[in-house]
């Protein structure tokens, strides 16, 4: 797959267009379009997106993605898009309106044979762009529009907002079904204040990526991936509000089920899988250890009875 930042002139092409936080089952289908129709025609598929959200440039926000960046890029690799054009949302992207964007950006570079979108797909200033206007103007321009229709699980939408509800309230179980795969975060493991060795419970800790969503703070069963191997484990997320003068930022502390190595400087891959409490204030170290073997019990019993590993 080839990533471009700037449009270029690469005509007849099987365009998809959205932004694709998560690339969730419902993307895949949107992209799986595209893809099925370029490779249905001997011709290429291409994604039109951007760089970081628009929201952050119309409304001034941070971003917070479901997943990091690169892994949205490969995802859309593994559809088998040939290119993705991962433009700046900026002034003048922001300021042309929805025929104007459908003329200057999408017809005069790319002359489409195909365009697919999702149906809540908007574009073009105020977000006149719709379906119903790609559908308008498929005759004068000459391609063929397909709409996806909602795609959903067991009666529930899949879509970025949902998932973000999920992940917020810490209801990882349900989250799966819906993007593809468990909620996770990616870091390198840094030294902690190692008080964890000290009650038996030594943890690998990561500090919780600016721009990803926040999950709910608490203990989580989850699954920790390094070294191409995946390992059972149970994490607090949260800011160590047991512990005298710790440096209270969101931390993510892992403790690897059954496992005694030095992972220091490694990069790993933690999974929610499950959230077993909200995060709480011990009276002693003592106590926290108490709720500690007891969470681990309820991790051992839940990956003996579920092989999610």
């Amino acid at each position: 797959m080839q990533i471009l930042d700037k449009l270029d002139y690469n005509p007849n092409l099987s365009l998809c267009l959205g932004f694709f936080d998560g690339v969730h089952q419902g993307h895949k289908v949107v992209l799986k379009n595209a893809v099925n129709l370029a490779l249905q025609n001997g011709i290429k598929s291409a994604v039109i997106t951007f760089k970081e959200h628009p929201l952050c440039y119309l409304q001034n926000r941070t971003p917070k993605y479901i997943i990091p960046p690169q892994d949205r890029l490969e995802l859309m690799e593994a559809q088998g898009i040939d290119y993705v054009y991962l433009l700046d949302f900026d002034e003048d992207i922001a300021d042309l309106i929805a025929v104007d964007y459908l003329k200057e950006v999408l017809v005069n570079h790319f002359k489409p044979k195909f365009i697919t979108t999702g149906f809540n797909h908007f574009f073009g200033a105020g977000k006149k762009g719709d379906a119903a206007l790609l559908r308008a103007y498929q005759n004068e321009y000459g391609y063929r529009y397909f709409e996806i229709p909602p795609i959903t699980y067991e009666n529930t939408l899949i879509s970025s907002s949902k998932i973000r509800q999920l992940v917020s309230e810490g209801s990882m179980e349900n989250i799966k079904n819906l993007l593809g795969t468990y909620f996770y975060i990616k870091g390198r493991v840094i030294t902690g204040n190692r008080i964890g060795r000290t009650i038996s419970f030594p943890t690998a800790n990561i500090e919780y990526p600016d721009n990803i969503i926040k999950a709910s703070r608490g203990v989580y069963i989850a699954c920790v991936e390094f070294d191409s191997e995946k390992y059972p484990a149970i994490v607090n997320l949260g800011k160590r509000p047991t512990i005298q003068g710790a440096n209270h930022n969101l931390l993510l502390e892992a403790h690897i089920l059954d496992f005694d190595e030095n992972i220091y400087d490694k990069d790993i891959k933690v999974s929610f899988i499950k959230k077993i409490r909200d995060e709480r204030k011990f009276d002693s170290l003592p106590d926290l250890k108490l709720q500690l073997v007891q969470d681990e019990q309820a991790a051992i019993q839940f990956f003996a009875q579920n092989k999610t590993v």
